[in-house]
């Protein structure tokens, strides 16, 4: 990509209500910014701007803010634009900016300039994606500190790591004739060890970090009239679903999504399974329910407190490894205990009156736990390319150790040159022009 020419464009992330802001990047910035204003505008200066066509009619009046390279978001000279929020005023502008010498950018070009003229790293990146989409408190707070570099640094550390242990087994490697044994070096060994541990720490932490950027989804699963939509419209807070004392009323997957302790989770409220059904469209609402249930971080199994043979139908549906949350609801008619009864491995049981809330309070502490793990919340956003990449440096690490106590000093080697190159497409220090396109064309236009 030539980064010599000038971007310009309208920014559509979220900005104060009424103000439009079009962005300009690149050598020919101060130019057009001069143009416009009548004069050179003062760095970092508001200044009050009446902006023109080429033939003098007014467009609008706002401000121009001018900052020089290399203090700049890109690293460039860059100019922005606060004008009135109309969608026309902001198009006319945009015309004139590009009538003076810029283009259109592309979606997230002015973040991609900012990453290849090393103001951020990919990491970095991709936060400021997240925190133009966080939609609650905890993933916008943990976007930041992405963006603030509390990620990147973690990864960085290790990769300093991962740098001192590869000079030591190279030199171990080069000077085979020394008569010290350097593979034996006790301390090798823990240095290794240490970095096994520190990695799997981070890469524990970026799973519930990329649980939070991309939210989670409960799937609400039951047999008919077990009070499944009560109990999604109970956790909306609202009428979401239709509610009648007719079996098979849900056909079809409604989704809701809610804010629990700060994590985005997506309600899924599905047909009732039963074993026999003549209705066609009842039988299609089952299969996708079934469908869907593989899909789901959570499965909600909602009966009736008391009907044992309804549980154990489809609980036997189910690998026994899977998260569940049973929910005995209706206990206003059996009489049964609200709250958190007992657990079995990852199989939760909990009394509920969907009806009234009782129990309420129990199945949203039950449902964060679940989600989260039992861990603090995520103290930085991460995405799933980031965990794969954790991944494949942690088994790396794992081979590497079996083959430092086999004194295989080459493989070893090896092994943490491909563990260094994993860690390094986090942050962006290995060059992947194919993975540096996916990740920026997913940003707004503007960013």
């Amino acid at each position: 990509m030539s980064r010599g020419d000038t971007i310009a464009a309208i920014a559509t992330g979220r900005v104060p209500a009424g103000v439009g802001i079009v962005r300009i990047s690149g050598p020919e910035a101060p130019a057009i910014a001069a143009t416009l204003l009548g004069r050179r505008p003062r760095p970092r200066h508001a200044h009050l701007l009446r902006l023109v066509d080429a033939e003098g009619g007014l467009i609008d009046q706002g401000l121009l803010l001018a900052f020089p390279a290399p203090h700049s978001f890109t690293g460039e000279d860059v100019v922005e634009l606060q004008l009135h929020g109309s969608p026309v005023v902001l198009d006319l502008a945009l015309a004139r900016v590009c009538a003076l010498g810029a283009r259109h950018a592309r979606p997230g070009e002015f973040t991609e300039r900012a990453f290849l003229n090393g103001k951020i790293d990919l990491a970095q990146a991709e936060a400021v994606a997240d925190l133009i989409a966080a939609g609650s408190e905890a993933q916008a707070r943990a976007a930041a500190r992405s963006l603030q570099g509390v990620f990147s640094r973690k990864v960085e550390a290790l990769v300093e790591g991962l740098t001192r242990l590869r000079v030591h087994v190279e030199a171990a490697i080069d000077f085979p004739e020394e008569e010290i044994d350097h593979l034996a070096d006790p301390v090798l060994r823990q240095a290794l060890d240490g970095l096994d541990a520190e990695l799997a720490a981070l890469l524990a932490e970026s799973r519930r970090g990329a649980r939070l950027n991309r939210g989670q989804q409960v799937l609400i699963l039951g047999p008919p009239n077990a009070g499944k939509s009560s109990l999604l419209n109970l956790l909306a807070g609202c009428e979401r679903a239709i509610v009648t004392p007719t079996p098979g009323t849900t056909r079809d997957l409604l989704h809701q999504d809610i804010h629990l302790d700060g994590l985005t989770l997506t309600l899924v409220d599905t047909a009732g399974l039963r074993a026999e059904s003549t209705d066609a469209i009842e039988l299609e609402g089952m299969r996708r329910a079934r469908a869907q249930r593989d899909l789901a971080d959570l499965l909600l199994l909602v009966i009736p407190d008391g009907d044992e043979t309804a549980l154990a139908e489809l609980l036997a549906e189910l690998d026994p490894g899977r998260p569940v949350l049973v929910v005995h609801n209706k206990i206003d008619l059996s009489g049964g205990r609200a709250g958190l009864r007992h657990r079995e491995g990852k199989r939760w049981h909990l009394g509920l009156c969907a009806r009234s809330g009782d129990g309420l309070d129990a199945l949203r502490q039950a449902l964060a736990e679940q989600l989260l793990g039992g861990a603090e919340p995520a103290a930085f956003t991460a995405r799933e390319r980031h965990v794969q990449a954790l991944q494949r440096a942690g088994d790396c690490l794992q081979r590497a150790s079996s083959l430092l106590a086999a004194g295989q000093g080459e493989l070893l080697a090896e092994e943490l040159r491909h563990a260094q190159t994993a860690l390094g497409e986090i942050t962006g220090a290995v060059d992947a022009d194919t993975l540096l396109g996916r990740i920026f064309s997913a940003f707004c236009i503007g960013k």
